[in-house]
């Protein structure tokens, strides 16, 4: 059973405590460091509650024996009639071993042991697999990043914890300044709670004590891009520049992105529907309606104009001449994310 809205943990726990047993399978998948941890604390506290007493931890890395999967979970104990097994698959690739003890383990459950499944979001593909299908068979608890817009509400909910309330304008400085880094934003929250005692927090208590903890991900650049916001463009590039984020990386990046507009754009233009054509080209998620509203506003002239603009920065990055790119690669960079933005 795939359990995907934001409250699909809430409504997992409640379950739990009111049929006071534990599913024997759970799989949490997710992109979101903090939130997969903190999904997989809370499953593993209610473990507990149930009188799961012992755990064993399984990193499935690319050595990893997989029979080890089957003897932890069938051994016996001599101090605990109910286990905890977690497995971490951080790669979302078992291969062909792990893939058919994943298979195994989501059509044998076994009485009194609880298996935890942690791995990152898959695509659409990897899900189809037979092990993926048989992991859905327990509980598949799908964590959503939390996007830009929902953040201040998320930022507000954590100081609500803790017996703290800041107005929209503070919640919109914090959300800001952690630019989308949900640790940030955590850590900033604890640290409000440490410096302030319950109650209102005021814009200036919140500018005080937040450092510029901001921690721009190049990866969240294309995003920024196809949702047409010049504002956290320009803010992205000024933040990853100043970090010290290898310009080619970020070039990299900018132009895988033209590329799968390219072949998108190519495809709705000889007439196929853009679903069809987003899902030919493995785009999917948020990321797909982001796309939608870039395709309706960019042409392939303009793209191709702008692809041959980041091939120039490339070159200057290099050291080597390109007539037609400014002599500072950053800032000509800048203006080709500007220039699919606007």
């Amino acid at each position: 059973m795939a359990l995907q809205r934001g409250d699909a943990l809430t409504l997992l726990l409640a379950r739990i405590g009111r049929e006071r047993r534990l599913p024997p399978l759970v799989t949490v998948s997710s992109d979101e460091a903090l939130l997969a941890l903190e999904a997989q604390d809370a499953l593993r506290s209610a473990a507990r509650e149930h009188g799961y007493t012992e755990r064993e931890v399984l990193n499935a890395d690319a050595r990893f024996d997989w029979s080890r999967l089957t003897e932890v979970r069938q051994g016996l104990s001599l101090f605990a009639e109910r286990r905890i097994v977690e497995v971490r698959l951080p790669g979302g690739k078992p291969g062909v071993a792990g893939a058919a003890a994943l298979e195994a383990l989501g059509s044998e459950p076994i009485e009194d042991v609880f298996t935890l499944v942690a791995l990152p979001r898959l695509d659409r593909r990897t899900r189809e697999t037979r092990w993926a299908s048989a992991l859905a068979r327990g509980v598949w608890l799908d964590i959503e990043p939390i996007d830009r817009a929902s953040l201040p509400g998320w930022i507000g909910e954590r100081l609500a914890r803790q017996g703290q309330r800041a107005s929209a304008e503070a919640l919109d400085f914090l959300a800001e300044r952690v630019e989308g880094n949900l640790l940030a934003a955590h850590q900033e929250v604890v640290k409000l709670g440490l410096l302030h005692p319950a109650g209102e927090l005021t814009i200036a208590q919140v500018a005080e004590a937040v450092l510029n903890v901001a921690r721009y991900d190049v990866f969240q650049l294309p995003l920024a891009m196809l949702a047409g916001d010049s504002t956290r463009v320009a803010r992205t590039m000024d933040g990853l520049r100043a970090e010290g984020e290898a310009l080619p990386l970020v070039v990299w990046a900018i132009a895988e992105e033209l590329r799968a507009l390219l072949r998108v754009r190519a495809l709705v233009d000889a007439g196929r529907p853009f679903a069809v054509a987003a899902r030919e080209q493995r785009v999917w998620g948020p990321r797909e309606g982001l796309m939608a509203r870039a395709i309706n506003r960019l042409d392939a002239r303009r793209l191709t104009q702008a692809l041959h603009r980041t091939a120039d920065v490339d070159r200057v990055a290099k050291g080597l001449r390109a007539a037609q790119a400014d002599s500072d690669a950053w800032l000509e960079l800048t203006d080709v994310a500007l220039s699919i933005a606007r």
